[in-house]
């Protein structure tokens, strides 16, 4: 039982073993992989473009070949009974010689004498071969080095003079030459054959490598140029954006500059005034009414500026929540009461108790209190405004409606293209148009629209939307 169980072992060992050569295979194979990466990439350090660094690329790999075609000869003849002078087997390694000169120049960086060498001597180192008396049965490559001229040289005259000499160099040595001392075919048939079969493959590798470098560097060409297009339109949008942010900033200082001087003096006038005349409190509570419609319109300016200042840092990001209609209404119609009262414009209300919308409670708060200060402003004294709420089309619709002056229709045309509007109210009120642009982008911000419905000499309607909470 020992026995068994010792031979069992052994057998197990032995079985065992044949399980490591796929691993040593794999490694293999991977450094064989790496040791071709790198012979393409001879000289490609200092290349400059990707496409000449594809055609190194190219370059190399056939070089490499040619030199492992080039070793056969000699090897054939070493393995050939019959004996050659010294001079026939320096000549039969040319070729391969040549092609070591070719990657090590590359390495240097010397493209253009490699591209000279391989192009020039290599049919030449050749050509002296079969005329030594020596066919080695790859007159096949003559054909290879006129379709690769083609490919790597870039001057006409010296492509056609490339091609010419590969071209005439094929017909004499394989058409009109007969008498050959050494035959690699006689030699060995099977070196001949394996020969004819590499040249052959080798004219439709390179070609394979000429056809999938173009594909590859056309796609690179296709994908920069897609690249460029898109940079381009974002430039455009970015110039586009920048112009309008700066045309919207001189906007905004030159309100700043303009408007906000205009309280500030009223307030100056009236204190330097009790201040140098002492005058009686009936006077001064008859210059009071002045200087509160000034500071009216100053702090509703300081407010939207304030606002948009943060919306433009984006520090003032959406906080969507449930927003009582009925209570946001009630409570913007009373902080301007005082404003509304002052000109005897009747406000009312229409609005559902239950209308719950889903947006920054915020953002809704100015929303509406712009537009109800811009309609109370554009209402003559004993107008009316009504402002509503009702569901539409799965959104909360909400309305400020008011008997004023109306917009005209080239106004209208300015307020949608997000230009700045503003006219003179009917009691002589002041206006930026700020107010109205910070409306657009904080309903648009809740996924909302604004619509404007308005009639000259009659009055306008503006609507916008919000989402329904759920």
């Amino acid at each position: 039982m020992k026995f068994l169980s010792h031979s069992k072992s052994l057998s197990l060992q032995e079985d065992a073993k044949p399980f490591s050569m796929p691993g040593d295979w794999q490694n293999k194979i991977k450094a064989t992989g790496q040791l071709f990466e790198k012979i393409k990439a001879i000289g490609s350090d200092s290349t400059p473009g990707d496409y000449e660094k594809r055609k190194l690329s190219i370059f190399n790999q056939l070089n490499f070949f040619q030199l492992l075609a080039g070793l056969i000869v000699p090897i054939a003849g070493s393995l050939s009974s019959r004996h050659f002078p010294l001079a026939a087997w320096i000549v039969a390694c040319l070729p391969a010689l040549i092609s070591v000169a070719v990657l090590i120049l590359n390495q240097r960086g010397r493209y253009d004498l490699a591209r000279i060498i391989y192009f020039i001597f290599y049919p030449l180192v050749t050509g002296i071969v079969y005329l030594w008396g020596i066919n080695m049965g790859v007159e096949l490559s003559f054909i290879l080095f006129g379709i690769l001229s083609v490919f790597f040289i870039q001057e006409l005259d010296q492509m056609l003079f490339a091609l010419g000499l590969s071209m005439v160099s094929y017909f004499v040595l394989a058409v009109l030459c007969k008498d050959y001392k050494y035959q690699l075919a006689l030699a060995n048939v099977w070196f001949y054959f394996f020969n004819q079969l590499f040249a052959l493959g080798f004219i439709f590798y390179g070609l394979f490598l000429i056809k999938k470098e173009n594909t590859g560097y056309q796609h690179s060409i296709l994908q920069q140029k897609e690249e460029i297009i898109q940079n381009g339109l974002l430039l455009q949008q970015q110039t586009e954006e920048l112009t309008r942010l700066n045309a919207f900033k001189s906007r905004l200082f030159s309100i700043i500059a303009h408007d906000l001087k205009s309280p500030i003096y009223a307030l100056r006038n009236l204190f330097r005034n009790m201040q140098a005349y002492d005058l009686p409190a009936e006077e001064i509570k008859g210059m009071v009414p002045e200087v509160v419609t000034e500071l009216t319109y100053t702090t509703s300016l300081m407010e939207n500026l304030l606002q948009w200042a943060r919306s433009q840092m984006q520090t003032d990001a959406v906080k969507p929540q449930p927003i009582d209609i009925s209570g946001l209404m009630t409570e913007v119609t009373r902080l301007l009461r005082l404003q509304a009262d002052a000109k005897k414009i009747r406000v009312s209300l229409d609005v559902d108790h239950t209308l719950v919308a889903f947006a920054d409670k915020d953002m809704v708060n100015l929303i509406l209190r712009n537009l109800l200060s811009n309609a109370i402003k554009y209402t003559p004294e004993k107008g009316a405004i009504e402002v509503g709420a009702r569901r539409a089309n799965g959104h909360t619709e909400i309305y400020v409606r008011d008997t004023g002056m109306g917009i005209p229709a080239e106004a209208l045309q300015k307020i949608q293209l997000n230009n700045f509007y503003t006219t003179k109210g009917t009691a002589g009120e002041s206006g930026t148009g700020l107010g109205l642009m910070l409306c657009k982008e904080f309903i648009a911000r809740n996924d909302g629209n604004l619509y404007i419905d308005s009639t000259p000499g009659k009055g306008s309607t503006f609507t916008f939307t919000l989402p329904i909470a759920d």
